[in-house]
Formats: structure tokens, sequence, C-alpha cells
């Protein structure tokens, strides 16, 4: 069975996310969603709460071969952990690709037995990012094109409550 783990922090989730993981669930036997518990990046939703939101939002696609779980530690560990075979990680632009880039160079120098795989969402999702999405909302802008309708009522709920 081919493994391939797709991390990220989903804070939060957007349709280019979904896409990516919709098209991975068919080119591997298991996709297992990790969202990762990363404090650096100051998420805005908890792990749980992350992991719920992608939990939520696959259930409209009845992925039957998806998982979603949280992870802490070193990526690389976890891929074993899990006995995956390769990490997906989305390219949108160029700007992403160095960065993305030195990450799979350490991974690789980490465990030399984890592939990753670089894959390209659709071309109406390239310009989006969490970040983006999440400052919209802030601002009281309309993201529902931008992410499942689980994610814009969350959105909602977050950036109601005092800062």
């Amino acid at each position: 069975m081919r493994t391939v783990i797709y991390p990220g922090t989903f804070d939060p989730l957007t349709n280019g996310h979904l896409d990516l993981i919709h098209r991975a669930s068919r080119l591997f036997d298991r996709v297992i969603v990790g969202v990762a518990a990363n404090k650096a990046k100051g998420p805005i939703f908890s792990p749980e709460e992350r992991m719920s939101l992608v939990v939520d939002s696959l259930a409209a696609l009845s992925l039957s071969n998806v998982e979603v779980e949280t992870f802490t530690g070193l990526l690389v560990d976890y891929v074993q952990k899990r006995s995956g075979h390769a990490i997906i990680r989305g390219l949108r632009a160029v700007s992403d690709f160095e960065f993305e880039f030195q990450l799979a160079l350490m991974n690789r120098k980490l465990n030399e037995h984890v592939e990753t795989i670089f894959m390209m969402p659709k071309e109406s999702f390239t310009f989006l990012s969490s970040r983006l999405v999440k400052e919209i909302a802030q601002l009281g802008g309309d993201v529902s094109k931008f992410v499942p309708p689980v994610v814009v009522v969350a959105l909602k709920n977050k950036f109601s409550q005092p800062l």
C-alpha cells in the first residue's frame, strides 16, 4: 500500500488544500493529512480545531482512502511512524519553490528514504493562501469562494470574538 503524507498547518484549510488532497487520493492508496501542531506559526485555531475543520470539510468528498490526524515533532519521523512513502507539498508559484526545495533537501538529509513530491493546485487556486484568507476574514470580507462552508463559519465565529 503506497502511503503519502500531506502535512500542513491548515490554519485554515482552503479549497486549494482540498484540491491537492482530492488529487492525491487518486494517485495513492492512502493519504494521511497531517495537521501540524506548529505554534511557531501562531495559528488562530488549535490543532484539534484545525483537524476537525479538515475532517468536516472532507466528509462531503467521500474519500475512503484519506485519514486526518495531528502530529508534533519532525515530519520525517512522523512519515516513518505512519509507514509513509512520500510527502506531498503544494507549490502555488515560483516564490514557494525555494522554501519548499530547502525543506525537501533537509528532509532528505534527515531520512533519505522519504521522497517529496511537489504538486501544483488547479490554476484557480494558485493565488490562494491561508494567510490571505485569515486577513480577509478578519477584515470582514467574504471568504466563501476560498474555503469550505464549515471553515467560513469557523472564521466568522473566531473573528466575531474580541481579540
